[in-house]
């Protein structure tokens, strides 16, 4: 029959000995990743240089007054219109169709290209030109989207009033 063990001896690693194998590890991850940890090297050389580490280290050491200072910007009624504005911007983007806005930006850059160009033209437009476009296909689809959105806009306005009074 076997003894029965009494005594457990914990093996205690010699300091010397931890510190050579956290050595050896360090130097293996350094061996495996040498190029991101080049690339790494040469990004904090440029920010040195560029003294943003200088700045970054001053900001770390002043953190209590630089917060002090940041609240005291954002408590501002001005910024706090600021950031509602920001997340009603936000709401207005998510609401839309990926295509919808697409063809909306796409009409308004095609405009202001127009726009820029009749500037540089100088070109004047009598009544009867401006009569004859008129019927084109292009300002006609524009006029009547203008008016839809402006139908739009003004059923906005009319709920919003019924629902402030």
């Amino acid at each position: 029959m076997a003894k029965a063990i009494r005594q457990i001896k914990q093996a205690i690693p010699n300091p010397a000995e931890e510190q050579a194998q956290a050595i050896s590890d360090i130097l293996e991850e350094l061996t495996k990743n040498r190029e991101a940890i080049m690339s790494t090297i040469g990004i904090l050389k440029g920010l040195h240089e560029m003294r943003v580490l200088e700045i970054v280290h001053g900001l770390i050491d002043q953190r209590t007054e630089v917060g002090v200072i940041a609240i005291q910007q954002i408590n501002q009624p001005e910024m706090h219109n600021t950031i509602k504005n920001g997340m009603g911007a936000f709401k207005f983007l998510g609401s839309l169709q990926p295509a919808q806005l697409e063809t909306i930006l796409d009409g308004v850059g095609l405009g202001l290209k127009r726009l820029s160009k009749t500037g540089q033209q100088g070109e004047k437009q009598t009544i009867w030109k401006m009569r004859r476009r008129l019927r084109s296909p292009e300002i006609r689809a524009a006029m009547t989207t203008m008016v839809d959105f402006l139908e739009g806009m003004g059923q906005a306005f009319l709920k919003n009033k019924q629902n402030n009074q």
